[in-house]
């Protein structure tokens, strides 16, 4: 095939260019873009596995996020390719802006008073220890209970436009192919070769 790797990237390669893209966010995008439109399913189930990767990236639970967009795609009847697709929100570009604006809209659903102060004594030490116990009042909680509403409006807000888009890219290649017109990427390996002959 032509342009293929010699050596195909594992799954954890894909997963880091998904995350630190090599070139650019924005090509990476469009690669994305095009990815999730090509899926072989329904509007609904590639918006649906999206927006359940995109509402994941939103909780705290770094490491678990393709999990739990797997669980919320099973429900919601989502396709899994896409949940996996959706989680690559979470970035770090995104994550610091995620962090944090989870963990103030917790603060602020919690009531909880507004830290003026230093962290408190020994937070760094359960970060890096990972000490769930020590970090979940001060850090987690407030975080995974402003992550519900937040989540929810970006699910539902990046279902809306993926439907939308998937639906608009499914119609216009059934109509390409009606008009015995192969879809941009369809053509048959050997077209482009044998133009060149002809033209030759």
């Amino acid at each position: 095939m032509l342009f293929r790797r010699r050596q195909p990237e594992n799954f954890a390669a894909r997963v880091r260019t998904i995350l630190w893209p090599r070139r650019s966010f924005r090509r990476s995008f469009r690669y994305l873009r095009k990815r999730v439109l090509r899926l072989n399913a329904t509007p609904h189930a590639i918006a649906a596995g999206v927006a359940a990767g995109v509402a994941s990236s939103f909780t705290p639970f770094i490491g678990f996020h393709f999990l739990l967009a797997f669980a919320i795609a099973y429900v919601t009847a989502g396709n899994m390719a896409a949940a996996a697709l959706g989680t690559a929100a979470g970035n770090p570009l995104t994550f610091p802006l995620i962090w944090g604006i989870t963990y103030e809209t917790g603060q602020f659903m919690l009531h909880a008073p507004p830290v003026h102060e230093k962290s408190p004594e020994g937070l760094g030490t359960a970060l890096g220890h990972m000490d769930f116990i020590a970090i979940w009042d001060p850090v987690v909680k407030p975080m995974l209970v402003g992550s519900l509403p937040l989540g929810l409006i970006a699910g539902l807000a990046s279902y809306a436009l993926v439907f939308f888009m998937a639906r608009s890219f499914q119609r216009r290649r059934a109509r390409q192919i009606i008009a015995g017109r192969p879809p941009r990427g369809l053509r048959a390996p050997g077209a482009a070769g044998g133009d060149a002959g002809r033209a030759g």
